[in-house]
């Protein structure tokens, strides 16, 4: 492995980690509301999270291209009062990121929130305990298996991420380049050598990553 190799493997898990984080409040309040709540366009919403995981991810980002560029909505609005460019930036990547992770980890938190006997929340507010209190305290301990899974799950999601983060942040070594862009275009120039060295790599990050998911998600609840 060489310096740009090592280079290139940081920046693929400091910035799926940042990803990972970045969902974690979105993502659990999101996934307690579709457990807990029932609410007019419910399953709407149910459906809109979890379109990522059925698109083609190329298509995915060609939307985020056209929200985040120049002429989008939100980029333009940005670039215009702010001089603030979004695509291809490493910003550009995190977006991808996070887009593509975020149905994983709240199908995941949702089935913990799920599982939780609502009895036991009743008893600690008969006990005078408020809804934050209750939740902390209660409900977030009892999901924790759940929602480490997720976690571990959305960040090897964001790990192998291609589709997205092309079409939005392009392939630009040393600002936009992770594993799996680097593995593709060491295969286009004939760099096979390269390209199975990072391989190795990701199949390694990958497979701890969903071992550790697994591990946490067939861990028997605490008596």
């Amino acid at each position: 492995m060489e310096n740009g190799d090592w280079q290139l493997v940081w920046f693929t898990v400091w910035i799926s980690v940042l990803s990972t984080l970045l969902i974690l409040p979105f993502g659990l309040a999101a996934s307690w509301l579709l457990a807990r709540r029932q609410w007019p366009g419910k399953s709407l919403v149910e459906t809109f999270i979890s379109l990522p995981l059925v698109m083609p991810p190329v298509a995915t980002g060609l939307i985020l291209l056209k929200i985040f560029g120049r002429r989008g909505a939100i980029g333009g609005f940005l670039h215009n009062h702010f001089d603030f460019d979004i695509v291809f930036t490493w910003r550009a990547v995190l977006i991808a990121l996070c887009v593509m992770s975020f149905p994983l980890f709240v199908r995941s938190a949702r089935v913990a929130f799920e599982e939780i006997n609502p009895r036991l929340e009743e008893i600690a507010r008969t006990l005078g305990a408020g809804n934050g209190r209750v939740f902390c305290t209660i409900t977030l301990p009892l999901a924790a298996r759940g929602i480490v899974g997720g976690l571990l799950l959305a960040f090897a999601r964001a790990l192998g991420e291609f589709g997205a983060t092309i079409m939005i942040a392009g392939n630009i070594p040393g600002h936009t380049s992770t594993i799996s862009l680097a593995i593709f275009q060491s295969v286009q120039l004939g760099h096979d050598d390269n390209a199975y060295r990072l391989l190795a790599v990701s199949v390694v990050l990958a497979f701890a990553a969903v071992w550790g998911s697994e591990c946490f998600l067939r861990r028997k609840k605490s008596p």
